[in-house]
């Protein structure tokens, strides 16, 4: 399934305000290795929207760069505030690798409380069956699904290049910036 240099998606949303009515963008970014840009796909998803788990497979899977792809990385599981993506059946859904990414060790998250507060409790489900995360390298924190933890892993290092982030998120998330601020900024 793997190649010297896996092809990897990396999708991220762009910076919103919890309050805006307008769409927020999201940006996919498809590298060869850590370093080759291959592709770059704009989308855009509600605030708290509802079964983006479902949108993600449509819009992914209208991609003619799915199926060159080794594994679909998340910077995390929610998206557009707290839209949060069923991360197994995303995995299936592709019939890809889902990869989500963290600094730190997301058991300590406080969506579960983001969620009652918002009075989307109705989708803690969700979180709950949410796959655990675990150090792959300093300053990163992988969870897998559609994948065993130390393949994916070992995908998630190879996707590293100057920094501790996977480069087709930290892109993704660039992009986003300049999206919407004009410019992009620091690190995801």
């Amino acid at each position: 399934m793997s190649s010297p240099r896996p092809h990897f998606l990396g999708i991220d949303d762009a910076p919103f305000d919890k309050a805006q009515t307008d769409l927020v963008p999201l940006v996919a970014v498809m590298t060869e290795g850590p370093d080759q840009v291959e592709a770059i796909m704009v989308g855009s998803f509600p605030v708290d929207g509802a079964d983006v788990t479902e949108y993600l497979q449509e819009w992914l899977g209208r991609s003619p760069a799915l199926p060159g792809v080794q594994a679909v990385l998340l910077g995390g599981i929610t998206i557009a505030g707290l839209a949060l993506v069923d991360v197994d059946a995303l995995a299936r859904g592709l019939d890809r690798p889902v990869l989500i990414a963290t600094r730190r060790d997301p058991a300590r998250s406080e969506v579960a409380a983001a969620l009652k507060a918002a009075g989307l409790e109705d989708r803690r489900g969700i979180l709950e069956r949410a796959p655990p995360a675990r150090m792959a390298a300093p300053g990163l924190h992988i969870a897998c699904a559609g994948i065993d933890w130390h393949r994916g892993a070992e995908l998630a290092r190879q996707s590293l290049r100057k920094g501790r982030f996977p480069e087709p998120l930290r892109l993704a998330h660039m992009i986003g910036q300049a999206i919407v601020l004009g410019h992009s900024k620091g690190r995801p």
